[in-house]
């Protein structure tokens, strides 16, 4: 059974920094593409950022282009988002998710954590 564990988030002021960290854990013999989705209240559940399993292909959301990076170690399955010169209107749930097919499809999911950015 595959299980994302997400850590990382909170409450930080616009123009701070927060960094999310995912580890996947169950079936580790298989690489998967990962990413990073998030959720505000109201609104459809977005992809912030995305990373090949071998970590050669990324992909950015226009909104978090330039601010947000997203990472792997190597071909292990954990990633990180690093977030940078956060703004109020990337407050949000954040999801981390992997799946076999880089952008196609997440098939696995985290548990979700509040990003919360005051102005």
């Amino acid at each position: 059974q595959v299980q994302l564990v997400q850590s990382g988030g909170g409450l930080v002021q616009a123009g701070e920094s927060l960094r999310l960290a995912c580890a996947v854990s169950g079936r580790t013999d298989t690489t998967y593409a990962m990413g990073w989705f998030r959720q505000a209240p109201g609104k459809e559940r977005e992809l912030v950022a995305a990373i090949s399993r071998l970590g050669l292909l990324t992909a950015y959301a226009d909104s978090v282009k330039g601010r947000f990076a997203i990472s792997r170690d190597g071909g292990k399955n954990t990633v990180a988002l690093q977030m940078n010169s956060l703004k109020p209107e990337d407050t949000a749930v954040y999801y981390c998710a992997a799946g076999i097919d880089y952008l196609k499809s997440f098939d696995y999911w985290g548990q979700g954590t509040q990003v919360t950015v005051s102005s």
